[in-house]
């Protein structure tokens, strides 16, 4: 295994993947916010460039979620000096900003990606393929890096970067799939991180996050602040909470500023920006984030990270035909990354909000892989054979870029006569949630159907829909 300075990638990337080694796949290894996500795909680009100036093939990077995407391809089109959506652009679900003519680095979700293997199965237009957080075990990374494999074979000159910020057996893992392949670690500073546990298990770990960031901002020592909960809902109600207990401490301990963090925050959005900005003069940043914050996310300043110990997970319930989002615990290497994140730019402290017995004995070493999860849902959707071959209606369900009980729903829907209100009801469900206040509540009793969510939804959609149709007419 080659070990070697992250400045020193760019030299090596070139004899690796494009020169005489002539390297088909690497897997690289480094530590969260070691700049893999916004230096690699630079040096690679560069070593495009230089190996093959008579085409313009692109270089893919993927990302975990739509957030990072968007993120990341700001961070490089800033260092590149260039605007997003000409040599640098994203793609992700419902929003595509890049230029066929210019774009030559594209940042996009893992699940964008595969949506283009639809129409391109070869994927001729990118050189090199990136697939970052590899370590995420998501669903999507699953799939790709299964057909990559395959698309490697059939394609000598694409070349494929493996990035990961994983422990040994992971690594090992990925190095055997992909037939031995050549494993490179990105050496980075990373300062000393003192972790805390709590003496006794917390009650209420939303309570204990609220309590917890009051007390660190009191001490007046520097640095912000980041603190890990399972949703949006707990974000906004930390929000609101951390808001007015340092509001009662008067200016004494000086300002901060309070940011949410998650998967569907919308591109546009003012907070985004706030996140990567530097906390207000002689006071500090309160960073409040899912496992969004866990990801290619770099977030300068950040001191001390808060972990209550849980996150949300997709689980299946074969027995009763149902998935659902259930709050878990996290396992031990989950906990490790959430703590290594407060040691980026100086020595800073993790507050596990939870025992030490707890974390020893209680937690899985490693996440599930989300794929696992997954086979049983195909199965009992009818998509998948006995042999774990698609049947026909699993090959009609896997053309619509949803998940797999909406796809089904829009294939079966015609045999009920109500393709229609399904189509709207799934649309309706890829979106983010239309009521996001809570005094929204009496809005939302307006539309609430004693049947369920999702006839909710659709009362929502023909209201919206009814009164377009008015404007218009």
């Amino acid at each position: 295994m080659d070990q070697f300075p992250s400045s020193s990638f760019v030299v090596r990337t070139e004899r690796s993947l494009l020169g005489k080694e002539r390297l088909q796949f690497i897997i690289l290894v480094g530590q969260t916010g070691s700049g893999k996500t916004t230096q690699i795909p630079q040096f690679v680009l560069e070593a495009v460039k230089t190996s093959d100036k008579r085409h313009r093939m692109m270089v893919a990077c993927t990302q975990p979620c739509p957030v990072a995407a968007i993120s990341a391809a700001q961070r490089v089109a800033e260092e590149m000096n260039v605007a997003v959506g000409e040599e640098v652009g994203y793609s992700i679900c419902f929003e595509d900003n890049v230029s066929r003519s210019k774009t030559v680095l594209k940042y996009l979700t893992d699940g964008m990606l595969l949506r283009e293997a639809m129409a391109d199965p070869l994927w001729d237009r990118y050189r090199v393929i990136i697939v970052d957080e590899a370590h995420e075990r998501t669903l999507a990374t699953e799939v790709l890096l299964g057909y990559l494999r395959k698309v490697l074979r059939r394609r000598p000159d694409l070349k494929l970067v493996i990035m990961t910020a994983s422990t040994v057996e992971v690594e090992a893992e990925f190095q055997d799939y992909f037939d031995g392949a050549a494993v490179m670690k990105v050496l980075s500073v990373h300062h000393p991180v003192d972790v805390l546990y709590t003496m006794a298990p917390e009650c209420d770990y939303l309570e204990a996050t609220i309590r917890t960031v009051v007390e660190i901002h009191k001490q007046k020592r520097p640095g912000d602040i980041l603190a890990f909960l399972t949703s949006e809902e707990e974000m906004e109600e930390a929000c609101h909470g951390i808001s007015a207990e340092i509001g009662k401490l008067g200016d004494e301990f000086g300002p901060v500023e309070i940011v949410p963090l998650h998967s569907t925050l919308p591109p546009a959005a003012m907070s985004l920006q706030k996140i990567f900005e530097p906390a207000p003069p002689a006071g500090r940043k309160i960073v409040v984030s899912t496992n969004t914050g866990e990801t290619s996310l770099s977030i300068d300043g950040i001191v001390y990270v808060i972990d209550p110990g849980f996150a949300e997970q997709k689980s299946y319930d074969p027995r009763v035909g149902v998935e659902c989002l259930s709050v878990s615990p996290i396992s031990m290497d989950r906990a490790d990354m959430r703590a290594s994140l407060a040691g980026r730019t100086a020595p800073g402290k993790c507050y596990r909000l939870y025992t030490e017995r707890s974390y020893n004995q209680d937690r899985r070493a490693r996440t599930e892989p989300e794929i696992l999860r997954a086979l049983e849902l195909l199965s009992d959707l009818g998509a998948l054979d006995g042999k774990g071959n698609l049947t026909r209606l699993g090959n009609i369900m896997s053309e619509f870029p949803l998940d797999p009980r909406m796809a089904k729903m829009l294939v079966v829907s015609p045999c009920f006569n109500c393709s229609k209100a399904i189509l709207s009801i799934c649309a309706m469900l890829s979106v983010r949630d239309c009521f996001r206040k809570a005094d929204d509540e009496e809005a939302r009793a307006r539309f609430v159907d004693t049947d369920g969510d999702h006839l909710t939804l659709l009362k929502i959609y023909k209201a919206f829909e009814h009164n377009i149709l008015r404007v218009d007419y």
